[in-house]
């Protein structure tokens, strides 16, 4: 099968996001200028850089009660500041229901029973039991080409590690499985990990 995409794939549903995947998760939670919270999942997400630490994330699609994107892109182009939680397998359901449609000032982290507690470099609260947090600062913020895709840059400021999920010194993701999404109405969580020794020549 091959298709031009400004002709359309011809299948039930565009395609891209399965064949890019798994995507990893950011759960956002940010704060607007008048203190809400909002909290909610955004699988256009990659680290960039290491040095200063950056990370992406995409916004796209439009909330009738925004003037611009979603209540995330809308409170971190207002404030600048955002965290970016990693969710794991156990956090699957609640993950999937913030991303419900709520009213722009709904705090889903309250309404969903999930503890926060403030960032320490940045105004903003953070997932208490989440695996790891980033506390992140933008940079950039891009309009891309299309009516509502917004793409933020950001430098992250400082990180979270739940301890038990160190172990010999490294960062073990098997101890909480991150949750990646895939295509359609499909996630994946990760079990499975292996390593290879980068060749030399």
């Amino acid at each position: 099968m091959f298709y031009l995409t400004r002709d359309g794939s011809g299948m039930q549903v565009d395609p891209l996001t399965a064949i890019v995947s798994p995507r990893p998760i950011a759960w956002i939670s940010s704060r607007d200028g008048a203190g809400a919270v909002n909290l909610s999942p955004y699988s256009f997400f990659t680290a960039v850089a290491y040095d200063p630490p950056q990370i992406v994330i995409s916004s796209v699609g439009h909330k009738s009660d925004r003037d611009i994107g979603k209540d995330s892109l809308s409170n971190i182009v207002e404030t600048g500041v955002f965290c970016v939680n990693i969710a794991g397998y156990d956090d699957r359901e609640a993950l999937n229901a913030s991303s419900a449609p709520f009213p722009r000032e709904t705090d889903e982290a309250a309404r969903l029973g999930l503890a926060t507690e403030p960032c320490k470099t940045i105004d903003c609260p953070r997932l208490s039991h989440a695996p790891a947090a980033l506390e992140c600062r933008m940079s950039r913020h891009i309009a891309l080409e299309g009516a509502h895709n917004r793409l933020i840059v950001a430098r992250v400021e400082a990180i979270h590690l739940r301890d038990d999920c160190i172990v010999d010194g490294r960062f073990d993701v098997t101890r909480y499985k991150p949750l990646t999404r895939l295509g359609y109405l499909d996630f994946a969580a990760i079990e499975t990990v292996f390593r290879m020794a980068r060749p030399t020549v």
